[in-house]
């Protein structure tokens, strides 16, 4: 890190109607630094970084960035043009790949002329050769995507951003759907590439590879610049004061005796067109005060579980029991009347209905009971003071319980289906990647709730990416690959993050 500054932001805002997003945020960047910008869900941080990228216009404020002589130089607002143009990458969660062309037409899509008679692959092969061997991060350019691991799609993204000689490459949640050994060697490469000048802001929810791999730390609270520090001072206590304005309480996992099986899976077995929506022959049991969790890499058969206890997919061969009944002709309907609670893994696809209001999802799974209807009638009242009473309880935030449900943030959204969820004390819970993309508290407030329904009797399953999510929740732990299930006879970290890799324990 050289001292020298390569971006600075001053006095950013961006309103958003009457909601104020980001509110005058000043912050800069060192050529070769690595900052790690936290904070709670809806502080704004991917609103900063819109702005900073050109996907959003700002109401206020000034960008400046690093010529090739290291002049600072105002940077042409509300254009990725001109972003891309003076060497800004930016690497989203979700990966933007055509997943049915190679990974070499991916990195240079969009960086050719439209009108170009001839694609000069020579001298792109060569450009991205030589970047990989520069960075260290390793993809198979001649392999469609769809086909690459989810580490090597990660790297594809990157070597995306680096081909169109991105400086300064922003990250968000760079590690989401990474095993812990890719995670690291992703980090390694980044560090390995910024000791060449490459400067980098990451978001993260992950404090673990916050303190690890950053130099310094900056966190936004309701949209403000609540604190700056070099990450050599900070502790993970530290981290949350500054996020959340106080200490975020520990989640603390007691033993408690099982119970009777509540779910039980006896060679289980469901055919899909790819590997993601596949199982084979899968057995296992979930009891009651039981939180069993399921850890592994996305794609490896997750969606098929889920969908299989949701209602949602038929084994074709196998049974489930919910309880001591079998489940033969399974829907939606028949596991929500079994007594089964859903938290999906897309929130905004599967979660809600984004054009009904906040307190009509609330209410969508149980729209036959009386409390909510009368001889077919909603009794719109009663599903109104319902909605505020878990709106205040489960702090879901936002323009009120009569609006659109699409209007709310994604960890927003995400209280809501908790709110819904848990308000039932359902007997078996689906918890599918609960606490992705959630900050430290809302995080911490997910676990506490399913540890509470785990003593109250319930069973849960837990799917997540996040192994120490599974770790810190689960009383057992088998780990998907490829649709098929192995037990995780240890809790070591490191042994775990391998299984999910493939390699066996």
């Amino acid at each position: 890190m050289t001292g020298e500054t390569v971006l600075r932001l001053k006095g950013l805002t961006k309103k958003f109607g009457p909601v104020v997003a980001v509110d005058d945020v000043s912050l800069s960047l060192c050529k070769g630094e690595v900052l790690a910008l936290l904070g709670e869900n809806g502080a704004g941080k991917t609103t900063l970084m819109n702005m900073l990228f050109g996907h959003y216009l700002p109401d206020a404020g000034t960008v400046d960035v690093a010529g090739d002589n290291g002049e600072l130089r105002p940077l042409q607002l509300g254009h990725p043009q001109a972003a891309l143009a003076a060497g800004i990458g930016m690497v989203h969660q979700h990966f933007t790949l055509a997943e049915n062309i190679n990974a070499l037409d991916n990195i240079v899509l969009g960086s050719e002329p439209l009108l170009a008679l001839k694609r000069d692959r020579v001298h792109a092969r060569n450009k991205i050769n030589a970047i990989i061997e520069r960075s260290g991060l390793q993809a198979p350019l001649n392999v469609p995507v769809g086909r690459l691991s989810v580490g090597e799609r990660q790297r594809v993204e990157i070597l995306k951003a680096l081909y169109r000689d991105a400086r300064i490459l922003v990250l968000d949640e760079p590690t989401a759907v990474l095993t812990p050994q890719e995670a690291d060697t992703l980090f390694d490469n980044i560090k390995a590439m910024t000791r060449e000048g490459l400067s980098v802001i990451f978001i993260s929810h992950k404090l673990r590879e916050v303190l690890a791999f950053s130099d310094r730390i900056a966190v936004l609270r309701h949209g403000r610049m609540v604190g700056e520090l070099p990450t050599s001072a900070a502790d993970e206590k530290a981290i949350a004061r500054m996020m959340v304005g106080a200490d975020t309480p520990e989640t603390a996992r007691t033993e408690v005796v099982p119970g009777s099986p509540v779910l039980s899976l006896n060679s289980v077995s469901v055919a899909g067109r790819s590997k993601r929506d596949t199982l084979q022959n899968v057995t296992f049991e979930v009891r009651a005060h039981e939180i069993f969790g399921i850890a592994g890499i996305s794609g490896n058969g997750q969606t098929a579980l889920a969908n299989l206890i949701s209602g949602l997919a038929e084994a074709t061969a196998g049974s489930i029991h919910i309880d001591t009944s079998e489940i033969t002709k399974p829907s939606a309907e028949v596991m929500v009347r079994a007594g089964v609670g859903r938290i999906p893994e897309d929130r905004h696809r599967e979660g809600i209905v984004g054009a009904m209001s906040v307190a009509e999802n609330m209410v969508i799974e149980r729209l036959d009971d009386a409390e909510v209807q009368t001889r077919g009638l909603l009794r719109r009242d009663a599903i109104r003071r319902n909605a505020v009473e878990l709106a205040a309880e489960y702090d879901v935030r936002g323009p009120g319980v009569t609006a659109h449900a699409r209007l709310l943030s994604g960890g927003n959204i995400q209280k809501l289906i908790l709110a819904r969820v848990f308000d039932r004390a359902p007997r078996l819970i689906l918890a599918n990647q609960p606490t992705r993309g959630l900050d430290m508290g809302a995080a911490a407030e997910v676990g506490r709730r399913l540890l509470e329904a785990r003593e109250r009797g319930a069973g849960v399953v837990l799917i997540s990416e996040d192994l120490d999510e599974i770790l810190g929740l689960a009383d057992r732990i088998m780990v998907i690959r490829d649709g098929n299930l192995v037990a995780a006879e240890t809790r070591d970290r490191e042994r775990i993050g391998l299984m999910m890799a493939g390699e066996p324990a």
